[in-house]
């Protein structure tokens, strides 16, 4: 009966310290408060995942992104500059276009009417007077769809 007892209570401290190494915080999920100022801000990193590819095979680019040390909020202009938690937005560009789009959102980027063929999007961090901090290129194709078959 001792020996049992021993095994269970080895298998309930095992149990409770592999709880404890997976368990997150709110801090580890969603970053540092954004009511409390930072000293010494770490460097601002993009984070580009490929286009989802169900939504690709479809004809329709959906790319998830985020940033680290960074809250995406619609805060532009020079006084921003000194907010903390440090603030921004992305810029957007497709296929080298000459022009981009702004996301201040931090939602996923839905980009449609592309046709079939390689493309890219070039995401770019950037601070609320508009320069750029960090950037990353997605590059994908969008798969030639078969015609649907005609109606009878």
């Amino acid at each position: 009966m001792n020996a049992a007892l021993h095994v269970v209570a080895a298998l309930a401290v095992s149990t409770m310290f592999a709880a404890a190494a997976v368990a997150q915080s709110a801090r580890d999920v969603r970053g540092p408060s954004p009511l409390v100022a930072i000293d010494k801000q770490a460097p601002a990193r993009l984070i580009v995942d490929p286009p989802l590819a169900e939504q690709l095979a479809q004809g329709l680019v959906f790319i998830q992104y985020t940033t680290e040390n960074l809250r995406i909020v619609p805060v532009f202009g020079k006084g921003a500059l000194d907010v903390s938690p440090r603030i921004g937005h992305v810029h957007i560009t497709v296929d080298d276009a000459p022009w981009h789009f702004v996301d201040a959102s931090g939602e996923t980027v839905i980009v449609v009417g592309l046709p079939p063929g390689p493309h890219k999007v070039l995401f770019e961090l950037a601070d609320p007077m508009h320069r750029v901090i960090d950037s990353k290129t997605i590059s994908f194709e969008i798969p030639a769809r078969s015609p649907a078959p005609p109606k009878q």
